[in-house]
């Protein structure tokens, strides 16, 4: 996840200031990691493993 997300990083500039938009900023990773993005093995996302979904999201799904 520290990886992933520059906020965690403690870099200058990627650092949030405030905690509610680090919150949110962790809170995106997870769900496009979860609905956008397939596994590698499984070859479909965690959320369609769990049969949350029957598709992969795209950004814009994610956002509406």
């Amino acid at each position: 996840m520290r990886m992933q997300i520059r906020r965690l990083t403690r870099l200058r500039n990627a650092f949030s200031k405030k905690f509610e938009n680090h919150w949110a900023a962790i809170c995106w990773h997870f769900a496009y990691r979860n609905v956008c993005r397939a596994h590698r093995s499984l070859r479909v996302t965690p959320a369609m493993e769990a049969g949350l979904t029957d598709r992969i999201w795209t950004i814009a799904d994610l956002l509406k």
